[in-house]
């Protein structure tokens, strides 16, 4: 099953109207995410604690690293640039974080409030090489900013 972007964001748009509390919106995104695709094996936030670290937020599938440094792994590297990181092979990406030895690829996009400021980052993993393209990341990046661009 393949994620039907447009169905998506609709749902996610009305489950969140008019929420304001980051977590609930957090675990409400995961949730759905999650669940519209069977590539996505790992679907998660880590927030952005300050003094450059990552701290594990709402998730769904198996555990994740409780931390994670800016400068270390996938979710650091979109944190540190603020650019989304589409990684096809995880093995290749230096520095990346086993945090499950399944995961092949990722997909990870930085979360900004209204005002630019970085709440975490939206981490996908995939236990498939090669699971996302850029239509994966353009759509959920809409998701996201219509979801969080209104904090």
């Amino acid at each position: 099953m393949r994620v039907k972007y447009d169905d998506l964001g609709k749902t996610i748009a009305a489950l969140t109207d008019g929420e304001t509390d980051l977590v609930a919106l957090m675990a409400t995104v995961v949730c759905e995410v999650h669940h519209s695709d069977d590539r996505f094996d790992w679907t998660g936030f880590y927030r952005n604690v300050g003094d450059g670290l990552l701290k594990i937020g709402p998730y769904q599938g198996g555990h994740g690293c409780l931390r994670i440094p800016f400068s270390r792994g996938v979710c650091g590297a979109a944190a540190r640039s603020g650019q989304v990181q589409l990684v096809a092979d995880v093995e290749v990406f230096a520095g990346h974080i086993a945090c499950a030895a399944s995961t092949r690829s990722e997909l990870v996009l930085p979360v900004f409030d209204h005002a630019g400021a970085l709440l975490g980052v939206f981490d996908i993993d995939s236990n498939q090489a090669g699971a996302f393209d850029q239509v994966d990341a353009d759509q959920m990046a809409k998701i996201l900013a219509t979801v969080f661009g209104r904090l």
